[in-house]
């Protein structure tokens, strides 16, 4: 199975050490971790990966070639001329994504710097066939909730803190839906692009403001793990928690 990895990012919030290199190169307890994630998805069956790059794009194309291309089908995108940030970074990667696998099969997305105990065939065995996106949510505190009817479709975003609400169905009250935080990880479709390109999504564009846009027409779900652990290793804070804590990894796959 189809899996991309988002390594294209600056880095910012671990700087300084993403001064001298990316951010999937940035290791905990000895391990790069876009090698964490790599690794995760290789136990669950996942064989063929599409990784984009921008910040110090040639590291991580040597680490790749050293450590997996004996072992895996990679591809890289390149996004050096511009970060196209989650939304457009996928749909630059259309022809990668889209190669050597089956058109009704998704490939699912991971975000390079989230460790997590996802039970990824769980999550798959809950994809559905009008879907054109299942994201992996969890019931956890935060001050950004996804929004969700009875059939656990998407139907809005809401920032609790400020009252915010985003949503394609005016009027939408997020006390009549569910509210659930997104992970980072969801299963796509092949469809996502056409419907990209149908609604004049540009360039570059965060995946969260297509959904958005889309969910209305085109049914983007939502799968809870009630047990989900998910570090965000993105951070100073929660790396040097990481590598001081090591029975956090230990409960993670």
């Amino acid at each position: 199975m189809k899996a991309m990895i988002f390594a294209a990012g600056l880095g910012t919030r671990l700087k300084p050490l993403t001064d001298t290199m990316p951010k999937a190169l940035v290791n905990v307890h000895g391990k790069p971790l876009i090698s964490h994630v790599i690794d995760s998805l290789a136990d669950a069956g996942f064989d063929d990966f599409v990784v984009n790059v921008h910040h110090f794009p040639q590291m991580i194309k040597d680490y790749l070639s050293e450590h997996y291309a004996s072992k895996y089908k990679l591809a890289v995108s390149d996004e050096q001329a511009c970060l196209l940030e989650t939304g457009g970074g996928i749909l630059k990667a259309e022809a990668l994504l889209k190669e050597g696998k089956p058109a009704a099969e998704p490939f699912l997305v991971h975000n390079v710097d989230i460790l997590s105990n996802v039970r990824f065939n769980e999550l798959i065995s809950q994809w559905r066939d009008d879907a054109m996106a299942l994201l992996l949510v969890s019931d956890r505190k935060t001050s950004r909730y996804l929004l969700f009817d009875d059939d656990m479709r998407m139907v809005g975003w809401t920032n609790i803190e400020t009252g915010e609400i985003r949503s394609p169905y005016p009027g939408l009250n997020p006390d009549n839906c569910h509210k659930y935080a997104f992970s980072g990880i969801h299963l796509v479709s092949d469809s996502i692009f056409s419907v990209m390109r149908e609604t004049g999504m540009p360039e570059r564009f965060p995946i969260m403001d297509f959904y958005l846009k889309a969910a209305a027409l085109h049914p983007v779900y939502g799968a809870l793990q009630e047990d989900l652990k998910l570090v965000d290793a993105g951070k100073v804070d929660a790396l040097e928690k990481l590598e001081s804590q090591a029975d956090i990894l230990s409960q993670l796959p």
